[in-house]
């Protein structure tokens, strides 16, 4: 007998139900229910396969190219939100007149994951069917539940703690997903598949060796069944490199090497008789850019190495700080744009291209964008790669023992920063007025804008209803000297020479940028750092991250700030926005960042107009308890400098790749205690966060120590 009406299965699926012979005798039943039971078994197998092939092909639909290059709804497929990286959602649920009644749905906490020195949480979320897809700074990736803010997944990266071919802070800006894989590229050069419903590993590949100096810090691409990658190492002597690899395999498909080799188209930009190409540098921080259409791949190039010393290697040093084109299927070179020729302050192009269709002289045109730590939008046709506003090449000073280039591209328009300095620092060399290109050699001469930017990684955003690009950038003095030709081996460090920061403050920017003219529409100055990107909506909205834990959101017309939220640590990297139930939602990631030295964390936030969760009180510059250092152990504080300092202050406090200053004059311990707990709260001029959350009160008793002696023997 089949179960009646009222026992409990008329909500349970066809194939749940169990068989109830009756009162059939033994052999009956038996005959009955094996027939009934294959019968049952071969229909529910080709009932679940029917299902399994309907999701799945449901999943592939929404990552065709097709799918992929649409403006981003339901989900937030991307890194950049869609093909096209304009971080731009058409969702306006939203908007300028209810913005502020924006709460937290909920904060899911990473379990600790890339939380401190040497850590920095730079990842755009993943948003697919109801999961949130983040990556921390130690690699870990985490599923997470849209409805409940639980863990669903996490897959440990395991990271070995002797990589230290890192530059500028463990991270990693994002995962890549389809329809049945994560895709992350780790620190250790390895590019790695996960199940996307169960976090298992499917496939791994060494892409190439972080013993080479090869990381691998930006979000990969998936497109067309490829997963396509970049690599980081510009400072350790390595020659960039693009990677596409089989998304079902793993196997290699093309390589394309940003420095031209023998033959190679560019490679005359280089010394001839000379292995300078070999570790050229120019290698790729970020996540590229598509085209289905053309199909071309987009993608923006770091600096030459080495990065201060131009003398060992005449020539523009193609394709470094360029634009550039390939056939996506092939890898093969289109086209390029240089912004910078024969770079020596470090004036690379570390943030994504971005893709857009405007109007100009009565024509469509498609158009590419781009803004580099020179502080100017590049905006360039993206089929021919020339000018769509105008560029100019002007001549510049010249420092012959620096081989430096007799001209450099102007865009014409407005620069995001300005590019002189009015008054010097103290102490300070003022040549030239400051003003951008000033070339050096081995006496420290101050220039805007400093290595720091311009604009560094931060992606920008783009809204193609206003046609404006918002553009998150720094405002600060770079102090530079060259001339160091120490020879280039891979792995090590080789930037052949020395940058800091003035002790005058440095500042965010935050700009939107008419793309018509290349003018600003507005701009606003902040106290901290800009070092988070943006994500822009229908709804007249642009939201960013702030140093100091905030996450806010401006009228994206005007500028106006119109709501913001405290965190509780920096939020340093751009948000993702997705509809899910009805609802539009906000989701970004709060953990703070080496560079921007604001305070870490392992939160998650989620938002919408029907949350109900108040903002955190901040913990920005907390007070410390006094430190007793009678018992501290230098040789321990040695390890914590290494670990939590040096990326900043360089291995003997002589200034190092993350733009702190040098630290060479004894201090009182009470002082240094009192900077190393409530950082620029204390000291400005330094520019050093708060590590009171991250250090125990023995590291900063060890830290202390050691400072305290290395110091006293300095002087």
């Amino acid at each position: 007998m089949w179960p009646s009406a009222d026992s409990g299965f008329e909500n349970r699926s066809f194939c749940d139900i169990p068989l109830e012979c009756g009162t059939l005798d033994a052999q009956s039943r038996s005959n009955g229910v094996s027939r009934v039971s294959s019968i049952l078994s071969r229909t529910c197998a080709v009932i679940a396969l029917a299902l399994a092939t309907t999701n799945a092909l449901a999943a592939s639909a929404d990552f065709t190219a097709e799918s992929l290059a649409k403006k981003p709804t339901a989900n937030w497929p991307t890194n950049g939100g869609n093909l096209a990286n304009q971080r731009y959602s058409p969702l306006a649920q939203i908007n300028t007149s209810n913005v502020h009644n924006l709460k937290a749905v909920w904060r899911a906490h990473l379990n600790g994951s890339g939380v401190g020195p040497p850590y920095s949480g730079e990842a755009q979320p993943i948003v697919y069917d109801g999961v949130v897809y983040m990556i921390t700074g130690a690699d870990d990736v985490f599923a997470v539940s849209v409805e409940s803010g639980e863990s669903l997944w996490s897959y440990e990266a395991n990271l070995d703690r002797a990589i230290s071919t890192v530059c500028c802070g463990w991270t990693s800006r994002g995962v890549a997903i389809n329809g049945d894989r994560v895709f992350l590229g780790r620190l250790d050069g390895t590019l790695v598949a996960l199940d996307r419903h169960t976090g298992d590993e499917v496939w791994s590949t060494q892409v190439e060796r972080w013993q080479e100096g090869y990381t691998i810090t930006s979000a990969p691409l998936y497109y067309d069944g490829m997963v396509i990658t970049g690599m980081s190492g510009a400072e350790l002597a390595t020659r960039g490199r693009v990677k596409a690899y089989d998304a079902d395999t793993g196997a290699h498909v093309w390589t394309f090497y940003t420095v031209p080799g023998p033959g190679e188209f560019g490679h005359d930009t280089w010394p001839e008789n000379s292995n300078a190409w070999q570790t050229g540098g120019a290698t790729v921080w970020q996540t590229p850019a598509v085209d289905p259409d053309l199909g071309l791949l987009y993608f923006s190039t770091g600096n030459p190495g080495p990065d201060f010393t131009g003398s060992v290697r005449a020539g523009d040093n193609l394709f470094s700080a360029s634009i550039v084109a390939l056939d996506v299927k092939t890898g093969k070179y289109r086209w390029h744009f240089q912004q910078v020729h024969h770079d020596i302050w470090d004036y690379d192009a570390p943030s994504p291209v971005v893709l857009f269709d405007i109007e100009r002289d009565g024509v469509t045109r498609h158009a590419i964008a781009e803004v580099g730590k020179t502080g100017w939008v590049y905006i360039l046709d993206r089929v021919t790669g020339k000018p769509l506003v105008g560029i100019e090449e002007r001549p510049v000073p010249q420092e012959p023992r620096q081989l430096t280039s007799p001209t450099q591209p102007y865009p014409i328009g407005d620069a995001v920063i300005p590019h002189s300095i009015d008054i010097a620092g103290f102490g300070e060399k003022l040549v030239n007025q400051g003003r951008i290109f000033t070339p050096f050699w081995d006496q420290p001469v101050s220039v805007k804008p400093g290595a720091l930017g311009g604009t560094n990684w931060p992606p920008s955003s783009y809204d193609p209803r206003l046609q404006q690009l918002f553009v998150c950038a720094t405002d600060s003095i770079g102090r530079f000297t060259g001339g160091n030709e120490e020879p280039g081996e891979a792995g090590q460090s080789f930037i052949g020479g020395e940058y800091g920061t003035s002790e005058i403050e440095t500042t965010g920017i935050f700009a939107a940028m008419d793309m018509h003219s290349n003018k600003i529409v507005w701009r606003q100055r902040w106290k901290d750092m800009c070092y988070s990107g943006s994500v822009a909506t229908a709804g007249n909205l642009v939201f960013t991250g702030r140093s100091d834990g905030r996450f806010v959101a401006m009228d994206s017309r005007t500028g106006e700030s119109l709501w913001e939220f405290q965190t509780g640590a920096g939020v340093n990297a751009p948000a993702s926005v997705f509809e899910h139930n009805g609802d539009q939602h906000i989701v970004v990631y709060s953990a703070g960042n080496l560079f921007a030295r604001s305070t870490p964390g392992d939160s998650v936030w989620l938002f919408s107009l029907k949350g109900t969760v108040d903002q955190e009180e901040s913990p920005l510059n907390t007070q410390m308890a006094d430190v007793d250092i009678s018992a501290g152990d230098a040789t321990a504080g040695a390890e914590v400098y290494a670990r939590s300092c040096a990326g900043c202050h360089g291995t003997s406090g002589e200034g190092g790749h993350g733009g702190g200053p040098s630290i060479t004059r004894p201090m009182e311990p009470g002082y240094l205690i009192s900077i190393i707990t409530n950082g620029g709260a204390t000291m400005p001029a330094l520019g050093v966060p708060g590590f009171t959350n991250p250090l125990s009160t023995d590291n900063i008793r060890d830290v202390t120590v050691y400072m305290m002696q290395r110091l006293a023997t300095s002087d």
